[in-house]
């Protein structure tokens, strides 16, 4: 059987499609969520009815004794967590200079404090074992930047910079690190954003969808990119 998937921000969007797509490549995944019980559970139902399997565990990633507790209890369980996906994450856009310091923190909280809280008990197992995959979902706004969206850019640009250098110290371990930047993905982030203008400026002049990042994830964390570390991998359609 192959090594238990945990995939954060998992109960809709990208990250629900995320835990599909490996749980129908023959991972047990672990769907976390943070409040939305029943949209994760709904997930969950799905994986089940296709053939998989999955589990929920509910926590806030920006919580860290919360994580830990959570992340302990799962690590009880005989069967690894070899597989890692940070996809937890919000946006609160607004001008910098109207911009609050609870839109800021709140942000960058879940993103990089997540990354932190949830990858780091996980770390050791994997270095014992000599195997992992950890796969931080960042985004097109962290390598080119987006007007309205400087803590989202930050935050996400700060979880690029913390794939690179984690991927360097765990390269001899046989663990790889490496993250996914979408650009323009038809999720409910953008259920209120103008489509339309958006459309312009991409060169395939559609939408991505989440099954698509869910399906390079799921290449990602498979044998077949075992030589693959350190990277960010654009899925925008030719945005950049």
């Amino acid at each position: 059987m192959k090594d238990r998937a945990l995939i954060t921000g998992a109960s809709r969007g990208i990250g629900a499609a995320i835990a599909r797509a490996l749980a129908a490549a023959g991972h047990p995944v672990i769907v976390n969520y943070q409040s939305n019980h029943a949209a994760a559970e709904q997930v969950a139902s799905e994986i089940v009815q296709a053939g998989g399997q999955a589990e929920l565990c509910g926590f806030d990633v920006r919580d860290a004794t919360a994580t830990r507790s959570a992340l302990d209890r799962l690590l009880q369980d005989e069967r690894p967590i070899g597989v890692c996906v940070n996809n937890a994450g919000i946006a609160h856009d607004a001008p910098f200079p109207g911009m609050s310091l609870a839109d800021w923190e709140s942000v960058t909280r879940t993103t990089l404090d997540g990354f932190f809280n949830v990858t780091q008990p996980l770390i050791m197992p994997m270095v014992r074992r000599k195997r992992g995959r950890i796969v931080n979902i960042a985004s097109v706004s962290g390598v080119i930047g987006n007007r309205g969206q400087t803590n989202y850019s930050a935050a996400k640009a700060g979880l690029i910079g913390a794939t690179r250098s984690l991927a360097q110290e765990l390269a001899k371990r046989r663990v790889t690190v490496n993250a996914v930047a979408p650009g323009l993905i038809d999720t409910d982030m953008l259920k209120d954003a103008p489509v339309e203008e958006m459309l312009k400026v991409i060169p395939m002049k559609r939408l991505g969808r989440a099954a698509e990042v869910a399906s390079l994830v799921r290449f990602l964390v498979s044998d077949e990119a075992e030589y693959i570390t350190g990277q960010v991998i654009g899925i925008n359609g030719g945005l950049v």
